[in-house]
């Protein structure tokens, strides 16, 4: 695993961006993610500097109803009902606030325990979390042969072995 070395995680500054992200991502290729990212950017994003767009504010997805969610970013039911319930959770905590407990994340529809270590990763800071079900990791694993023993030896630093592993799937680039 020393084909990139000093590669470090990249953690999200936003934390209802990463959480919205997170969700369009699941169960769905890097490239589905990004489409229904952009999607939604487009669809519900403000007007930033030079012609970009800013994410949109929890305010605006609440104010959307879950089937129009559903039709402008093609995706299921389910995943736009998430989305429009994380908006509504995020609606009064602080803006570029830290990511909350994972309690309370957990408590949201349609946020299981990989999302919830994936956010741990990506947008907390677990240096240990480990979203062993993610399939890109599963896969990466069962390539090089290494167990469940191995990585349990990786504790306490678990976040930095799976954004090497996914780095070097490129799944993750």
């Amino acid at each position: 695993m020393i084909q990139r070395p000093g590669l470090r995680i990249t953690r999200c500054a936003d934390a209802f961006e990463a959480v919205v992200e997170t969700v369009l991502g699941q169960q769905v290729t890097l490239a589905a993610a990004r489409l229904f990212d952009a999607r939604l950017v487009a669809a519900y994003g403000a007007d930033g500097p030079s012609g970009l767009r800013r994410f949109p504010t929890p305010a605006t997805l609440c104010a959307v109803p879950v089937d129009s969610l559903q039709a402008t970013l093609r995706v299921t039911g389910a995943r736009a009902r998430t989305v429009h319930e994380v908006a509504g959770f995020f609606l009064d905590r602080e803006p570029g606030g830290p990511l909350p407990e994972r309690s309370e994340l957990a408590a949201l529809y349609g946020i299981g325990p990989w999302t919830l270590d994936y956010f741990a990763v990506r947008a907390g800071d677990d240096p240990d979390a480990f979203p062993a079900q993610d399939a890109v990791l599963r896969r990466m694993l069962s390539a090089h042969g290494i167990d469940d023993d191995a990585v349990e030896r990786w504790r306490p630093v678990r976040s930095y072995a799976a954004v090497r592993l996914w780095a070097m799937s490129g799944a993750h680039d």
